[in-house]
């Protein structure tokens, strides 16, 4: 069914494509009629950080930043639905252009910044919708706020998701934000992590109830800085890490159209990329906490290929764009035969 729409899909600018899909899945959603061309993925419940996902296939941040859209898209069969980044205040991102398809390579480069309508919308859309299963709230910090005060966004934002998240994410990962990607750097990333930690011990006493903090971190590290992050991932106790966001490399496509267009690159190209941190965090954590693996998952055999390598649960978002809700079943299938 969705390859029989892609082509009309294409023929648009790619965030006027998104917009419209995300608007027609909510129609088709409210109108009842998902069932009808939606294959939902057989049951297969993980326990990870704490929480029992009913498969292990979820929707990775940027496709619904606002949670606008949660009850269509969980209408697809993810078994849990991530949204955001969603930062402190409204912010309207970078200039478009700022999304750009590259299908020869079945890639995608961003720049969007952080476009989003604040925390306060966000949980707004979160309220009304019925959702009642693994969400996912990925935060960040403001194009504005200088980097040396980013915990200070990064703390707004926790305290303001957390009773209505299962899972809140960090992201210190996007390249669109001006040295965002400094906070992975080890004395950087102790202190966040050590002022996140304390703040979640205390939500969870305000609350009654604990929610998990996973990181989410970028493809483009070297062996020495993965090892320092996993060292400090156990170190303040952070209950999971989200492997990888977008790269800056060009690799294998900076001959194409927009290949060499600035911002983050997603898709098949960084699938290599993303699995070999994988590998790496895993054998750096030894257990100590789960990887959500997510970059590149483009076919059944790609979600399959991230579990191998060491990760619990996976996610993808370019992959949508390319291949449709089908990945969603197709990719739980391949987990589920080789469990």
């Amino acid at each position: 069914m969705f390859q029989l729409l892609r082509p009309a899909l294409f023929a648009l600018d790619p965030e006027t494509a998104h917009h419209a899909t995300l608007d027609a899945l909510r129609t088709a959603h409210c109108l009842g009629t998902l069932p009808f061309v939606v294959k939902r993925p057989a049951d297969d419940p993980r326990t990870v950080m704490g929480l029992t996902f009913p498969n292990p296939v979820g929707l990775a941040a940027g496709l619904d930043k606002n949670g606008g859209y949660i009850d269509p898209l969980a209408a697809l069969g993810f078994g849990f639905i991530e949204i955001g980044t969603v930062t402190p205040r409204a912010q309207p991102g970078n200039p478009k252009p700022r999304l750009f398809r590259l299908p020869q390579a079945q890639g995608i480069i961003n720049r969007m910044g952080f476009n989003n309508d604040g925390v306060d919308a966000l949980i707004g859309n979160v309220k009304r919708a019925k959702f009642n299963g693994i969400l996912g709230i990925n935060i960040g910090k403001n194009a504005d706020t200088p980097i040396e005060k980013a915990a200070d966004d990064y703390l707004i934002g926790l305290r303001k998701v957390y009773a209505y998240a299962s899972y809140v994410a960090i992201n210190i990962s996007s390249p669109n934000t001006k040295n965002l990607r400094q906070l992975q750097g080890g004395d950087e990333l102790d202190a966040l992590l050590g002022q996140l930690k304390a703040e979640q011990e205390k939500l969870a006493q305000q609350h009654g109830k604990y929610v998990p903090l996973a990181v989410k971190i970028a493809p483009d590290l070297d062996g020495d800085q993965i090892k320092q992050i996993a060292a400090l991932l156990i170190k303040h106790r952070i209950d999971g890490v989200i492997a990888t966001n977008t790269t800056l490399s060009r690799d294998g496509v900076e001959n194409l159209p927009h290949g060499n267009e600035a911002g983050g690159l997603s898709g098949a190209p960084v699938r290599e990329k993303s699995t070999a941190v994988i590998r790496q965090l895993a054998a750096e954590l030894q257990g100590a906490l789960p990887i959500i693996g997510v970059g590149g998952i483009l076919k059944g055999a790609d979600a399959l290929e991230k579990i191998q390598a060491g990760a619990a649960l996976v996610q993808f978002y370019s992959g949508m764009i390319y291949r449709g809700w089908e990945l969603v079943a197709e990719s739980a299938a391949a987990i589920r035969q080789h469990k």
